[in-house]
């Protein structure tokens, strides 16, 4: 049993009722749009919606359906022939209510309702187009994670090279200084030598010096200096 519709009933009886939503969806099959109270026009929403449900199935039975409750031929001729092929591409939302104010006289709140014809449909993900979206964040994180580990071993790498220059660095340096210090070394130690060598030579030339005397003496006095 369906849900009873909830506020008041439009007309006096549930058959008043029928007909008036009959009449309004043939109107609106037949214009597009109509304007009418708010409440009929919510009223008639689900009714409209569901006759172009069974219009896009195209079918004889589907026809012969909405022939009980639309009863003008062409109306229905219509729908099926124009109006459904215009929805096929929309799995819902056929109308559109808009609301337009009170109504003068006895302020009726009016709305204009009409069918949401020549408007592009935004295209639903299929299921697997959804689900390859649903594991596309799963299927990245290992992809992220493995871009995080190539990226942490370059760095160590980086790390290490900068590492290895360093002590390279470190190691010339102490070569030079090494180098610096036997230089240093070897100048003292050619300094230290120079002097002996110069007080030799300085000994040499004195005794050379002193010989020569003696031998100069000895011939003056006519005595060889080995005999004396």
């Amino acid at each position: 049993m369906p849900t009873p519709t909830k506020g008041h009933r439009l007309g006096g009886s549930p058959a008043h009722e029928r007909h008036i939503l009959a009449n309004l969806a043939t109107a609106l099959f037949q214009h597009g749009r109509i304007t009418t109270t708010e409440a009929k026009a919510r009223r008639l929403r689900p009714v409209a919606e569901r006759l172009i449900t069974f219009a896009k199935r195209g079918d004889l039975h589907a026809r012969r359906h909405v022939l009980t409750v639309v009863t003008d031929k062409g109306v229905v001729h219509q729908l099926f022939t124009e109006i459904a092929p215009e929805f096929s591409e929309r799995d819902g939302g056929y109308t559109r209510i808009t609301k337009i104010g009170p109504r003068k006289g006895d302020n009726a709140a009016m709305a204009v309702i009409e069918l949401v014809r020549g408007e592009p449909v935004a295209a639903k993900p299929r299921r697997r187009a959804r689900r390859a979206a649903a594991e596309a964040p799963a299927a990245a994180a290992p992809v992220a994670a493995t871009a995080t580990a190539t990226e942490a071993e370059a760095a160590e790498a980086q790390r290490a090279e900068a590492d290895e220059a360093a002590e390279a660095d470190a190691s010339a340096a102490e070569t030079a200084e090494a180098e610096d210090t036997d230089e240093v070394q070897d100048v003292d130690a050619a300094a230290d030598e120079a002097p002996v060598e110069d007080s030799a030579e300085y000994d040499t030339a004195e005794d050379d010096t002193a010989d020569g005397d003696d031998a100069e003496a000895g011939d003056e006095d006519g005595t060889p200096a080995g005999d004396a």
